[in-house]
């Protein structure tokens, strides 16, 4: 399993996804813990659905 999210998209799913789960955990509606799968692709630096739509936004592959 190749690494194909990079830098900034890393980033920005880390924090969307930390934003979801926390506005779940608080009372926010039971859709908002999606945010964990944005967390996790963010933590593991690997997206499934990437290779489907040739996308690669990792600069260097591991």
């Amino acid at each position: 399993m190749k690494s194909n999210v990079g830098g900034i998209d890393r980033v920005v799913r880390i924090l969307v996804g930390l934003a979801l789960v926390a506005w779940a955990v608080m009372g926010g509606p039971v859709w908002a813990w999606i945010g964990v799968i944005p967390l996790a692709t963010g933590a593991v630096g690997f997206c499934a659905l990437y290779p489907l739509l040739g996308i690669n936004t990792c600069s260097t592959q591991k």
